[in-house]
């Protein structure tokens, strides 16, 4: 009987360590999982303000070319006005 009892303790041993074994790996996984979950949030964020720059830049662009031409016009202007 003290075999079997050994032989059931180890077993059982053997099962709680198995458990064991598998909660850390289900914990590392949530650790991975959520990560994961910020990679992929930054990555939204990352393409959103990449987008939002790309507009800036462009709106940027815009306004120095509507400067550029306001400039012309006051050179064109100016050179109308006689000077005393």
């Amino acid at each position: 009987m003290a075999t079997a009892d050994a032989v059931t303790t180890g077993a059982l041993l053997v099962m709680v360590v198995i458990a064991l074994v598998l909660l850390i790996q289900y914990l590392k996984l949530q650790n991975i999982l959520q990560i994961i979950l910020d990679c992929k949030t930054a990555t939204r964020w990352a393409k959103i303000w990449e987008m939002e720059n790309k507009e800036l830049r462009s709106a940027l662009r815009a306004e120095k070319e509507h400067v550029e031409q306001l400039r012309r016009k006051l050179e064109l202007l100016q050179a109308l006005i006689p000077v005393h």
